[in-house]
């Protein structure tokens, strides 16, 4: 089925042509009719499979016909973090160059000038975290009584996070008459029951059972040590055939030091987590995107939704410890129908945290094996056997090089500057003593009266001075 028979305006049909696509996936295929007709959703796919032009695309249309008016957006989508609400802005104007919509970005980390003006203006698109939002409502700076369109992007994400409060809190602030879609990977219970009360009579889309990964991804669990992952790592870069890749790590200076000791090594890597400011986070994914690094080392901030093109290989450093991170950290790669491979570090104190992950899937991950291997076993064997060699005979060379030469005796040294070479020891030592004497000379004398014994309860303190001056 192509885009054409979705029922989108020929603008819009236009840009998604321009923009390289011809056949939409099985989650846009179902989303996009239902919110064009202005119906509640609930849609349930795998990430990396077109979640977000499935809400992009008929909301550009369904917002072309209205009215802006100043600090009121007429439409509101909610991203848990800043790097999703971004990446969802630039689809929006990929998407609606040809429409004349009004959007603005509402996210910590930046100023809020830009921000402000922005809703000062009236905006029809607006895609905010809930912080940000709810600081601003707080200040009265946005008001959200003329919202007809509401989207909850990676709602299990968001409650993840924390922010479910905010999010029953801002749904409470919205007219009651209004579409709502909620899009996630996973569909949790809290969830379940957020959808319950902010939905009304929702469709349904599931284009794959929760929790399941992406066919087009080859996952494989590592047994390793804790303390040979690194270079485990550093193996699998080199003899993989990777193109690019993403690490993820559980905890951010994990991410730190993995980052520094793959660029002491020699690897183009760079990092993302949660302690950089947005623009140096968004800088760090711009490198990463436009090839002058091929490894990112992140946190799960980078987790979901980054829709990164190419990324050939993932890694986790770490096993998640929330299962459902699992399927979200893997599911950056195989998108849009490439091919992909998954690797998980699995050390002793992981088995409890893989198992889980083992359940949340509902199929065991494959142990990699010599016959998952991509390169020529022989030939590593061979230049390891031919390293070994190069070592052992460095080895034997620096055992023939001839010993070093004793230093040379004190008697054979020059003498040091300023040192009298005939004087002995004994006369230095009676100059030094000498010395001392005139030194102790020259201090001032105390008074001959201050030597003699005080009775007791007389002053016992030095003589005032003024005290020795007569009067004629």
């Amino acid at each position: 089925m192509p885009f054409a028979d979705l029922g989108l305006s020929p603008e819009l049909l236009k840009a998604v042509e321009d923009a390289g696509y011809t056949t939409p996936t099985a989650i846009q295929a179902q989303a996009i009719p239902t919110v064009l007709m202005m119906k509640d959703l609930i849609g349930i796919a795998q990430t990396g499979t077109g979640k977000t032009a499935s809400f992009v695309l008929p909301m550009i249309d369904v917002m072309a016909a209205g009215r802006r008016r100043a600090l009121m957006p007429r439409s509101l989508i909610l991203e848990p973090t800043r790097e999703l609400a971004a990446q969802v802005a630039e689809n929006f104007e990929k998407y609606g160059k040809n429409h004349d919509l009004k959007m603005a970005l509402l996210i910590g980390g930046v100023q809020m000038g830009d921000q402000l003006k922005a809703l000062s203006d009236g905006v029809d698109v607006l895609i905010a975290t809930p912080g940000r939002l709810m600081d601003l409502f707080e200040r009265g700076k946005i008001m959200l009584n003329g919202c007809e369109l509401l989207v909850i992007d990676e709602a299990d994400r968001m409650l993840d996070m924390g922010f479910i409060p905010d999010i029953e809190f801002i749904c409470s602030k919205l007219p009651e008459t209004r579409q709502t879609m909620l899009f996630s990977a996973t569909m949790p219970a809290p969830i379940e029951k957020l959808a319950k009360k902010f939905l009304n009579n929702p469709k349904r889309i599931e284009t794959a059972r929760a929790a399941t990964t992406n066919k087009d991804i080859t996952a494989f669990k590592v047994p390793v040590k804790a303390r040979a992952k690194r270079e485990t790592l550093r193996w699998f870069l080199e003899n993989d055939l990777v193109e690019n890749a993403i690490i993820f790590a559980n905890r951010k200076t994990t991410v730190r030091e993995l980052n520094q000791s793959l660029a002491r090594h020699g690897f183009r890597s760079s990092e993302i987590h949660g302690d950089m400011d947005q623009p140096s986070r968004l800088k760090e994914l711009e490198r990463f995107k436009s090839g002058d690094v091929n490894i990112l080392v992140a946190s799960d901030v980078a987790a979901r939704g980054l829709d990164i093109k190419g990324v050939s290989h993932v890694f986790n450093f770490d096993t998640p410890w929330h299962p459902d991170d699992y399927v979200h950290r893997i599911g950056r790669t195989g998108r849009a129908g490439a091919k992909g491979r998954a690797f998980t570090f699995v050390s002793e104190e992981d088995a409890e945290a893989i198992a889980n992950v083992e359940k949340l899937t509902g199929s065991p991950i494959k142990v990699f094996g010599k016959e998952d291997v991509r390169v020529d076993l022989s030939e590593m064997l061979a230049k390891a056997e031919a390293a070994k060699s190069a070592r052992s005979q460095e080895a034997e060379e620096s055992d023939e090089r001839p010993a070093r030469k004793p230093r040379r005796d004190r008697e054979e040294r020059e003498p040091r500057e300023g040192r009298s070479e005939g004087k002995p020891r004994r006369e230095r030592e009676e100059r030094g003593d000498e010395r001392r004497e005139e030194r102790s000379e020259r201090r001032p004398r105390r008074h001959a009266e201050d030597d003699a014994p005080v009775p007791a309860g007389e002053w016992n303190g030095p003589r005032p001075s003024f005290l020795d001056v007569g009067f004629g």
